[in-house]
């Protein structure tokens, strides 16, 4: 499936190399309000996502117009602002934000050209910067995960941009793998889902990070590193996710490290994001997961109230789809082996192609609270990783990796 695009990198039409065509119409979308108060005020437009003295990302809101077309380049900025005001003002690695951007953005150098090498120097800043602190604080709250990421992100890198493993990445993994918990797998919050929620999400990101690192598993002769990573292998193998949204971690996971689950497993996991798919052709990150389920339950309140959950029936009457989850399940379905073609993917992609925001993202509600949203950061590095995957995203920037 192929998509062109003129220089604005706006969807001009599709073109199926496979004997199909996935024709989109772009037409007026009505969107249902999840949140009490939709009207535009000015206190809303006050509100920023992401905000520096040169940076200012506008609030995310459920009734934020959705964009005519597609557009590659609005959503680039998004991320890239996105990115640089986390850094400028919080000054650190966030599993949500920058952490994401590492984790994704160089898979995306075909398409967009390569990352700002500051973003790398920051992570081995970060990298420095943790290796420093006493034993203790490293162990501590979501710092665990925090280093996974640093090292996933720079293993990334050296995948998809120097492709060569580079020596401050095999620092990094180091340094990953000796936080290690003594289960197998990496300490994390369990207050902040879906990310900063729990020691199996830690070991996804790990596993992750060991897996993109060029050869570097495959030349590692250190014994006490070796059962480092058995032992993470094995916490994947033999512990239940706490939900489906874990279980969809695990199969993508298990894309590049096949020995984690059985053919059986593999398709009983297909199926099951098969089954999540809402009949516009997107997915709801809320059907993945009981509001209990998150974290420690400490949203449950919160998501209970939500007029979308019948209280009386435990469950929820009505799901909205969002970028996040339509994003997170295509890439999956497809890292997995089901192929574009596939008449529930091509339904995804165009679900994706005609949700856009005006301000590049897609829109997805926090299961946290409804002041920042910034799932729609995730929320919007899947939707391009998926459509890049299902080969319908545009080079926006003719550049080659080095």
């Amino acid at each position: 499936m192929k998509a062109r695009f003129d220089q604005g990198a706006k969807v001009i039409n599709t073109t199926n190399v496979n004997s199909f065509i996935l024709v989109i119409g772009f037409w007026s979308l009505q969107v249902t309000a999840q949140t009490s108060n939709s009207e535009t005020t000015p206190e809303r437009a006050k509100k920023f996502q992401y905000q520096t003295d040169v940076i200012h990302v506008p609030g995310a809101y459920v009734d934020e117009p959705i964009r005519k077309e597609f557009s590659l380049q609005q959503g680039e900025q998004y991320l890239e602002q996105g990115s640089d005001a986390w850094t400028t003002q919080r000054k650190c690695v966030s599993c949500h934000t920058n952490g994401m951007y590492l984790l994704s953005r160089p898979e995306l150098t075909p398409e967009l050209g390569v990352p700002a090498r500051e973003k790398r120097d920051f992570f081995i800043k970060e990298l420095r910067k943790l290796e420093a602190m006493d034993r203790e604080k490293q162990l501590s709250g979501i710092l665990p995960t925090q280093i996974a990421y640093v090292a996933a992100g720079l293993a990334e890198w050296d995948q998809h941009v120097s492709r060569k493993l580079s020596p401050e990445t095999d620092e990094a993994l180091r340094f990953m793998l000796s936080v290690q918990s003594k289960d197998g797998s990496w300490g994390n919050a369990d207050c902040w889902p879906p990310f900063e929620s729990s020691n199996y999400h830690g070991a996804t990101i790990a596993a992750q990070a060991i897996a993109a690192a060029p050869g570097w598993r495959e030349n590692l002769q250190d014994p006490k590193l070796q059962a480092s990573v058995a032992r993470l292998h094995s916490f994947l193998k033999q512990t239940e996710p706490a939900h489906d949204y874990g279980k969809v971690l695990l199969l993508w996971t298990a894309a590049s490290s096949p020995d984690l689950i059985s053919a059986e497993q593999k398709q009983a996991l297909i199926q099951m994001i098969r089954e999540h798919q809402l009949p516009d052709g997107g997915w709801s990150i809320r059907s993945f997961a009981t509001p209990e389920a998150w974290g420690r339950g400490n949203r449950a309140e919160k998501l209970r109230a939500e007029p979308e959950y019948d209280q009386k029936a435990g469950r929820w009457k009505k799901l909205s789809s969002d970028g996040h989850q339509t994003g997170l399940a295509i890439l999956v379905l497809r890292e997995s082996g089901v192929p574009a073609n596939d008449p529930q993917i091509q339904k995804g992609v165009q679900w994706l192609l005609t949700h856009q925001r005006e301000s590049g993202r897609w829109w997805t509600r926090s299961l946290n609270t409804d002041r920042w949203h910034f799932i729609t950061y995730s929320g919007t590095f899947y939707p391009l990783l998926a459509l890049k995957h299902c080969d319908v995203l545009p080079a926006l920037k003719q550049t080659t990796a080095r």
